[in-house]
């Protein structure tokens, strides 16, 4: 363990120490609101501390064991090196949970999430491969126990989607999904071709962390709010009245629109939660690029230029091109099926946030 996170460990050890001290004081005691404080940032610390304290226990052990290499008898001297295989695996293991510990956390992670997903190059294809995306994240949400809301979606003309918004609402929606913000790409034989040749098609994602009021301040003086009759495929209610409603951020030229609702107040406050999550997610990012402008990779940051993961159907193989992943089965992951990719997907940005 190297000298910087062997201070950091100390320097936690100390605060735990000192907050349980305040905690056994009488006034302390007596105070519902300070001690409730105190408790929430001990709990905090105390995996870290814990974690520590194992890594003593087995670095001690470890040094026990290499003591008795110098015995002459030669049955303890085999069991010493046995436990000193295990000490150094233990050890190993408990170094990384404890990097790992004190990763800072995103403090965006138990955020609901508004996700866009828009047809990109491909034409037809491209919109039935945008409606393909959606399935399968509102299949996984189901998963997920998450309840998932449309927002707003357009068709296109001949099946598939223009673009579709949508919010995922759940306990570490934005943890397990934010990795799927991108471009996703599509090769396959569309059942138009009648030669069979393989076309390439691609859609963007957009998963933005739901902002709430205290992030984001928007001032009513620069929206323009526009309201106007719904377009759809039909129903007796369609375009009868007016209650699509189209909201124009002017500083930052930002245009939302939303008509699922029927109530023109509904689609109101879900294009006001949209723009909120998109000036957030832009903020973000500019934070992120001023942050760590020299990263190699932008895993999580939402940038939606980079090509993540091309989903081949004649092979049924799916890639993730940030970390060289591919598992197949298409179909079952289109329904939903991605534990298994998020989970490597986080874990490889994970690795690469220790490594930096």
């Amino acid at each position: 363990m190297n000298e910087t996170v062997r201070i950091k460990l100390e320097s936690l050890r100390s605060q735990y120490d000192a907050l349980t001290a305040q905690m056994g004081e009488p006034d302390v005691a007596a105070n519902y609101e300070q001690m409730a404080q105190l408790v929430r940032e001990r709990t905090l610390i105390a995996p870290v501390v814990d974690l520590m304290s194992e890594y003593e226990n087995h670095a001690h052990t470890l040094a026990d064991a290499q003591r008795i290499l110098s015995e002459e008898d030669q049955e303890l001297r085999e069991l010493a090196e046995i436990e000193i295989a295990e000490a150094e695996k233990e050890l190993e293991k408990l170094e990384n949970a404890i990097l790992r510990a004190l990763l800072p956390k995103d403090p965006r992670d138990d955020h609901n999430v508004i996700v866009e997903i828009r047809a990109g190059a491909g034409g037809q294809e491209a919109a039935l491969f945008a409606s393909n995306l959606y399935r399968l994240y509102v299949r996984y949400s189901e998963r997920q126990k998450w309840k998932t809301s449309v927002i707003n979606i357009s068709e296109a003309a001949m099946g598939g989607f223009k673009e579709v918004t949508f919010s995922v609402e759940g306990k570490g929606a934005f943890s397990r999904l934010k990795y799927e913000s991108g471009v996703h790409r599509v090769q396959r034989v569309p059942e138009t071709e009648t030669q069979g040749r393989i076309h390439t098609s691609t859609a963007t994602v957009a998963v933005l962390p739901e902002a709430e009021d205290v992030d984001i301040e928007i001032e009513e003086k620069d929206l323009r709010v526009d309201i106007f009759h719904a377009s759809g495929a039909g129903g007796q209610n369609v375009n009868k009245v007016a209650t699509a409603v189209r909201i124009t951020h002017i500083p930052t030229g930002q245009v939302v629109i939303c008509q699922d609702e029927r109530s023109q107040l509904k689609n109101r406050v879900n294009a006001m939660s949209v723009l909120r999550a998109r000036l957030l997610s832009v903020e973000q990012e500019r934070q992120q690029k001023e942050e760590s402008a020299e990263r190699k990779l932008q895993v999580g940051s939402g940038d939606r230029s980079e090509k993540i993961r091309t989903y081949n159907f004649p092979q049924d193989r799916i890639t993730d091109h940030r970390f060289g992943l591919t598992v197949h089965n298409i179909p079952d992951r289109l329904d939903g099926n991605i534990d298994d990719i998020v989970d490597a997907v986080a874990s490889a940005a994970e690795a690469e946030r220790l490594n930096e």
